[in-house]
């Protein structure tokens, strides 16, 4: 496979895409910002439900191992619906625009997460309490499928070319905004109230409390204006894509060759690399973000507040990590960052896991908070801009809604499946735990060797970089 970048032309007489003002690119920072949050908000907070609470709210009379992988499983049907959302909504944000889907996405995932904080437990109506949990998270994961691949894509669009890392690294830290408020927002309900109140009503106090935020970035959303990338694309016109025959018919009358060369290009020669690099952040994002509470709280047996504390502090230490991993991927490229952080998650897997598996407190915050950062975080921080560098304009929010969630939902909505059963057969073992990483950590790397340097690419080119 080829691993040189198409030519610079890109059919257009402008140098870049019409500059937006300071005000445009902050509403546009806010709004990836506040979208992503919200929607690594809602998932978080029922990752740490189903690991603390949701196997006795509605997975009563199981064993509690069992009910731990029954929440785990409900978990993953949330990642059914994702790839769902990405391709309808990606295929009608490349149609008529970013802004309009975007406003849609964040409405529908939110709603499903109030909504969430609402339902009766198996308590009160028996087995239709988990039917309607899983009906909501198909929901939520219909409306997020396309919230944070168009977040990445409207800041990508928006950013100036030479700033693009740092300002998408917004994004990444919206996940991580969203995970450590779900964190806080558990720690303290855990350590204030005593286990009959968390399970008679506190847990509902979460999901209830996120429309606040919801209804701050509908606001926000309302405000603002289109993707100059988009409204600049040889395809669109009077900011509605043309048709496939349409777009071919005015390349060929313009003579246009970037186009007409996109037209004929091999999509999957993008999409392997695209989705090796998502299926590993998301992959090793699922195992230390999901799965690690219950492995703290039900197989090393320690106190609820160690696993959601840890989380915690893991979050505010990303907000170092993030911006500076990305600001180092505009320094020295997106390809030569992965394979600096996947060659250092993989000497680490081993060291950060023995200590995680000592629970002792203290080197378990260690090894918990250095494996997080550098295979979850600093991945996260790359990928929310390479995948949309990695695809060209005419398809780029669908191509990265889609190989973003089914990435995603075959390795963060199986992966802590797989685990929790694995470690469970292993009588509390970590070594299952350090393998799925490994595989998962491996795949950003060989994707590096696939792929070429994406970094600067002019996004109104509709050719896909491979």
């Amino acid at each position: 496979m080829s691993t040189s970048a198409p030519p610079p032309d890109t059919g257009t007489t402008k140098d870049s895409p019409a500059e937006r003002s300071t005000g445009d690119l902050a509403r546009a920072a806010m709004s990836g910002w506040l979208g992503t949050a919200l929607e690594f908000m809602d998932f978080q907070l029922y990752s740490l439900a189903a690991g603390l609470v949701f196997g006795q709210l509605f997975f009563a009379g199981e064993s509690p191992a069992l009910a731990v992988v029954s929440a785990m499983a409900t978990y993953a049907v949330g990642y059914v619906a994702r790839p769902v959302g990405a391709w309808y909504f990606g295929r009608l944000g490349d149609r008529v625009g970013r802004t309009k889907v975007l406003f849609i996405t964040i409405a529908l995932m939110g709603g499903a997460t109030t909504l969430i904080g609402a339902l009766p437990t198996v308590h009160d109506i028996g087995i239709l309490a988990p039917v309607l949990l899983v009906v909501l998270r198909l929901v939520q994961g219909f409306g997020a499928g396309a919230e944070i691949s168009g977040a990445g894509v409207m800041l990508a669009e928006y950013a100036p070319t030479k700033r693009r890392g740092i300002i998408a690294s917004l994004v990444a830290l919206g996940t991580n905004c969203g995970t450590l408020g779900a964190s806080a927002i558990w720690g303290i309900l855990v350590a204030v109230l005593s286990e009959e109140q968390l399970l008679a009503w506190g847990w509902r106090i979460p999901f209830l409390g996120s429309a606040v935020i919801l209804l701050f970035a509908v606001w926000i959303r309302f405000r603002l204006k289109e993707s100059p990338v988009f409204e600049e694309s040889s395809h669109v016109n009077e900011g509605v894509a043309l048709t496939t025959d349409e777009v071919r018919a005015k390349a060929e009358q313009e003579n246009d060759t970037p186009m007409l060369e996109a037209l004929e290009q091999k999509k999957w020669r993008a999409l392997v690399p695209a989705f090796l690099l998502r299926f590993g952040q998301a992959g090793n994002s699922g195992i230390l973000q999901t799965y690690m509470v219950s492995f703290i709280t039900v197989t090393l047996a320690m106190s609820a507040s160690v696993g959601t504390s840890v989380v915690i502090v893991s979050s505010l230490c990303a907000f170092v990590t993030v911006p500076i991993v990305g600001a180092l991927g505009d320094r020295f490229g997106r390809r030569r960052m992965y394979q600096v952080m996947s060659v250092i998650s993989l000497v680490l897997i081993v060291p950060t896991m023995m200590a995680v598996a000592g629970a002792h407190v203290p080197q378990l915050f260690v090894g918990y908070i250095v494996m997080h950062n550098v295979s979850v975080m600093a991945l996260a921080s790359l990928e929310n801009l390479t995948l949309p560098e990695i695809f060209g304009s005419r398809h780029r929010y669908a191509a990265t809604g889609v190989v973003r969630e089914i990435a995603a939902m075959i390795a963060t909505g199986i992966g802590p499946v797989v685990v929790a059963a694995w470690v469970a057969a292993t009588t509390g073992s970590w070594i299952p735990i350090a393998i799925m990483l490994g595989v998962f950590t491996v795949c950003p790397l060989i994707a590096t060797f696939l792929m070429p340097e994406v970094a600067g690419r002019d996004l109104r080119d509709p050719r896909n970089a491979v």
